[in-house]
């Protein structure tokens, strides 16, 4: 016989959901089970927030079925849905003259009986829900002066005083500050892992999601582009077609997005590797410069970094050493290139050949701009002539808003 306690958390079947007969997204499918973390991902407008509030009942379905631990939402009465499911929604609240403990409170309104009085139990699971928030400290602060990440917190702190086992979130950390938006999003995972509750909610940050989620929901053009594990759907395709991105792309192996520049600038080659470059390409590419690298293992992050700011890689398999075919590739675009750039790579085995790559540039007058804190015997034998040293980023960034590229000018004119 099945029970609640085998069925899932949320079910949904070939619902469609919007305003009067109008659908905002139509014949959705999908499961939400015990202790997993499901974000809704999408534009603005796309739908997120008339789902959530149409799986809360706050709207009701256009069509379709939507059950909540094996029993149909419209069936299940409000102070037993209530035991069930807390809602945060974007909506925004300022109720007067309530401490932080009186606002949590109001979230035992399903366990008290009809007069509302609280137990002790209940005081109990109020401070619990306080703690579990980290927001114990604020229990006697007046709920309307606090900041927003503050008050985002205590808002969750009320949901988890009903003890639901589905919590229904709408941009749970919209207007928080980076700590903020860290510190709820921690706990939310937290919740999931160690109380088992099942979450869901709709989300702008979708390098957060794929680092956090379970499940992942892809919304657009009414309806459900993709659902499945993060690590299965959220790749750079799917993020640029989601947002209609054209100058970011999302690295699955970076977990997040890299801004492109406009590359209308003097091209650069630059010899990188063991994540020696990734910080040089970004400078780069902030300033507009067209970017050839290499030669880089495909397994480096330096590989990563640069191909998803759109660069030039001149690369080999993960194992095999620098060598051959793709230093006499790389020699070529280099020489073409108007600069070279030696981001202060770690040599080894694998890929003693960029050094001789970089002795070469040198040999053939190529401008090179150095990050490596000491000089290499290869530097050493360069020509000072059209070798710089950078000590640190900042002086980096200064050679490259000069006009010594062109027109090499000795470095102590720039320090």
């Amino acid at each position: 016989m099945n029970t609640s306690a085998n069925q899932p958390e949320l079910s949904v079947q070939a619902l469609s959901v919007g305003y009067s007969s109008t659908p905002v997204l139509r014949d959705l499918h999908f499961v939400c089970e015990r202790g997993q973390f499901i974000s809704l991902l999408g534009p603005n407008g796309a739908g997120k927030t008339t789902l959530l509030r149409t799986l809360s009942r706050h709207l009701p379905p256009l069509s379709g079925a939507i059950q909540v631990r094996g029993k149909s939402l419209k069936a299940l009465g409000s102070l037993e849905l209530a035991r069930i499911m807390a809602v945060v929604l974007t909506d925004k609240i300022t109720p007067p003259l309530l401490t932080v403990e009186e606002f949590v409170a109001l979230g035992r309104y399903p366990h008290t009986d009809y007069l509302g009085r609280l137990r002790q139990v209940d005081k109990v699971r109020i401070h619990a829900a306080l703690n579990d928030v980290h927001a114990g400290a604020l229990r006697q602060r007046q709920f309307s002066d606090l900041s927003d990440g503050e008050r985002q917190k205590v808002l969750i702190a009320r949901a988890l005083a009903q003890e639901p086992q589905l919590l229904l979130l709408d941009e749970p950390t919209i207007h928080l500050d980076l700590r903020h938006r860290i510190e709820v999003m921690a706990i939310l995972r937290d919740l999931c892992r160690e109380q088992g509750i099942t979450v869901l909610a709709s989300l702008h940050d979708v390098d957060v999601a794929a680092k956090i989620s379970d499940r992942v929901a892809l919304i657009k053009n009414g309806g459900m582009m993709a659902w499945g594990a993060p690590e299965s759907i959220i790749n750079a395709a799917t993020v640029a077609e989601l947002y209609n991105l054209e100058q970011a792309v999302f690295d699955s192996a970076l977990g997040g997005l890299e801004i492109r520049g406009p590359s209308t600038g003097s091209r650069v080659f630059v010899l990188g590797g063991m994540g020696s470059g990734a910080g040089v390409y970004r400078m780069l590419a902030k300033k507009g410069f067209a970017i050839s690298t290499g030669v880089l293992q495909e397994h480096d992050l330096d590989f990563h970094v640069a191909r998803a700011l759109g660069a030039e890689c001149i690369s080999v398999a993960p194992t095999e050493t620098v060598n051959g075919l793709s230093t006499e590739q790389a020699l070529q675009v280099l020489l073409a290139c108007d600069f070279v750039v030696d981001s202060g790579f770690s040599v080894g085995p694998a890929n003693r050949a960029n050094l001789d790559l970089l002795a070469t540039a040198l040999a053939r007058g190529k401008t090179v701009l150095s990050l490596r804190e000491e000089k290499a015997p290869v530097l050493a034998g360069g020509s000072s002539a059209n070798l710089y040293t950078c000590r640190n980023a900042d002086q980096f960034l200064h050679l490259l808003d000069s006009t010594m590229l062109t027109s090499p000018i000795p470095l102590e004119e720039h320090a």
